[in-house]
């Protein structure tokens, strides 16, 4: 017998990478980040940090950078 149940939610996920950043922390950055890509994406379930990086000027960072990838349920009709 068919499980129904597990046919019915069946599901595709679509990776993005996007760079945040922040002038106060990496964990800011990739907030950020994550708030940018759902001005335009759904269904957003999570996300893979796969580089922190920074800009320094004048022996100081000024810019923390998060290099993250976003994870999304693709919408099928």
């Amino acid at each position: 017998m068919k499980d129904t149940h597990e046919t019915d939610h069946m599901s595709v996920a679509k990776v993005v990478e996007l760079i945040g950043s922040s002038p106060e922390s990496w964990e800011e950055a990739a907030a950020n980040a994550v708030e940018a890509a759902a001005q335009t994406l759904r269904n957003i379930k999570g996300i893979d940090v796969r580089r922190w990086t920074a800009k320094v000027e004048g022996n100081k960072i000024v810019e923390y950078r998060a290099v993250v990838k976003i994870a999304f349920i693709v919408e099928r009709e």
